[in-house]
């Protein structure tokens, strides 16, 4: 067993694990923005990464679209940063996710959910993990809601890939990791690509914009630090024991990993065959 996965880690390793991480955000978004692209992926656009914290990373996200030579451009709304007016410079774009509220009134988060319109009115690819997921659904005039019993998922939990979610993208994982309290009822228009229990939108999709309301970008030092700084969410009815969480990982994150890249690269690859028909067009016809 790698040591990344061991799940028997003391407190002395989970603060090791946290301090790297704080330090190693700032210097892996230094190395994003300043890196020279390797000369076979020069012909790449930058994805657009939208997050929240200014401790936050692309995760496992990130790393996967670096390998398949995508630059990534970071930004933070919540601390000054613009969006762009268009994508024409962009790949795609990312809304990761957060401790914030998609029904927040905070100024950066309704401008998020106004700026999402930009990749859905020009077909470009947009993807929404979580609270990121969240804004796309309020977007296309969904609602997003706690649990009707105040339960939350925290862990990993099953889901159930839609006969709609296998033709997106085959090899769905059996269970994934979740880390929140709302969820988003489906949209208008959009396609149901997995199910769940307490929160039974798990996916969806539309046009070539999709939400997540679990998150394939958490990496093993994410996990150390969620459970530890946010360790008090974990007495939330629905939440799963700390341990779990790292022995449910060592089941379930090898298929999750492979999903995933599989996902990005076949996002990616339609809107470098072409843009895709807008996704607000396509939600207006339904």
């Amino acid at each position: 067993m790698k040591r990344e996965d061991n799940i028997m880690a003391g407190p002395a390793e989970i603060d090791t694990a946290i301090a790297m991480h704080r330090q190693g955000s700032h210097r892996q978004d230094d190395m994003v923005s300043a890196a020279e692209p390797a000369l076979e992926f020069k012909h790449l656009r930058p994805v657009l990464i939208v997050l929240h914290q200014e401790t936050s990373t692309p995760g496992r996200v990130g790393n996967a679209l670096r390998a398949q030579g995508y630059p990534l451009d970071i930004r933070r709304p919540r601390f000054g940063d613009p969006l762009p007016e268009t994508m024409e410079r962009h790949a795609g774009a990312v809304i990761f996710g957060g401790p914030q509220s998609a029904n927040d009134s905070d100024e950066f988060v309704k401008r998020e959910i106004d700026w999402i319109s930009v990749p859905l009115k020009e077909g470009r690819p947009f993807l929404g993990i979580c609270l990121g997921g969240q804004m796309l659904a309020k977007q296309l005039g969904a609602r997003v809601a706690p649990h009707r019993e105040g339960r939350a998922e925290i862990g990993y939990y099953a889901i159930r890939p839609t006969e709609a979610g296998r033709a997106a993208c085959p090899g769905w994982p059996d269970h994934v990791y979740q880390w929140h309290r709302e969820g988003f009822e489906l949209p208008s228009g959009c396609e149901l690509l997995a199910e769940g229990d307490d929160f039974p939108i798990q996916a969806f999709g539309c046009g070539n914009a999709f939400a997540m309301q679990f998150h394939p970008d958490v990496t093993t030092a994410m996990m150390h630090c969620w459970t530890t700084r946010g360790h008090e969410r974990l007495a939330t009815p629905g939440a799963r024991p700390r341990q779990d969480h790292f022995s449910y990982r060592a089941m379930y994150d090898v298929v999750e990993r492979a999903w995933l890249n599989a996902f990005l690269d076949n996002w990616l690859r339609e809107e470098s065959c072409g843009h895709a028909e807008p996704a607000l067009a396509l939600a207006a016809a339904e």
